[in-house]
């Protein structure tokens, strides 16, 4: 792609010997919204795991290949003291999971700068003042919550978790931003401010999201990746994939016929 901002090159993940993904080439483009998409254990989250190096969590995980941010290397040296910080990392690719998950002893306005209280990174009551107002405004939350902001994150509604979490990750001004499945918790109102949501983030940030719901990649995505028992099978542009797949078992799940 011409203007990707993350690329991943042969990159394969394992845990207790147990293959999930294997040697993905993938690119994907900044500002752009890319859908990752397959059944139930294809590897969607695994991969997403791997790209801001959430998976060496796993006991006994394993990656090989590069996983590349603007030419850096975030994968070099895997799991090895001089291996580049993970960390450092997760402030430039920020993640959101599937269930909303606020700090449930923060209050919403320590939630929004929760990377920051975790880090160690000190900020100025005026600064850290504009950074909770910009982003719960980025999440369309301020003017919800802006005279509870010492109550705590969980005293709002699932939606509103969500977006919280949204802003959390936000706060720390990633490059890309990787969303788990954001909505499979969330009643269909919610669902779609989500969804709007994440259209206008795309504007700031690079958003790639795991969804088994084939309708929500259609409505918010730029380009598809579908994964199938470990593998990349298909990629290209939303609307060309959905209109005309190339490969019969994207096709299949494409039409409901696996799961």
């Amino acid at each position: 792609m011409i203007n990707s901002i993350l690329k991943i090159e042969n990159l394969s993940a394992s845990y207790d010997d147990k293959v999930i993904i294997q040697n993905i080439n993938l690119e994907f483009q900044k500002n752009k919204i890319t859908a990752i998409m397959g059944p139930s254990g294809c590897g969607k989250t695994t991969l997403l795991r791997c790209l801001n190096r959430m998976h060496e969590l796993t006991p006994n995980a394993k990656v090989s290949g590069k996983i590349l941010l603007e030419s850096t290397n975030l994968n070099d040296n895997f799991m090895e003291l001089n291996s580049t910080d993970p960390i450092l990392v997760r402030r430039r690719i920020g993640m959101v999971f599937q269930r909303p998950n606020p700090f449930p002893n923060l209050t919403i306005y320590q939630n929004v700068l929760a990377g920051y209280l975790l880090n160690g990174i000190k900020l100025k009551k005026q600064e850290a003042d504009e950074i909770v107002e910009k982003h719960l405004n980025l999440v369309a939350l301020w003017d919800e919550v802006k005279d509870n902001l010492k109550k705590h994150g969980t005293f709002l509604s699932g939606g509103q978790q969500q977006r919280l979490c949204i802003a959390r990750a936000l706060a720390m001004e990633p490059d890309v931003l990787l969303l788990d499945e954001p909505t499979s918790a969330l009643d269909p109102i919610s669902t779609q401010r989500i969804e709007d949501l994440i259209v206008e983030l795309q504007k700031t940030v690079t958003i790639i999201i795991v969804t088994h719901n084939v309708g929500q990649a259609g409505r918010v995505s730029d380009f598809v990746a579908f994964l199938y028992l470990g593998d990349l099978i298909e990629y290209g542009l939303t609307d060309t994939i959905f209109t005309n797949p190339k490969n019969l078992q994207t096709e299949k799940f494409l039409t409901g016929k696996i799961s």
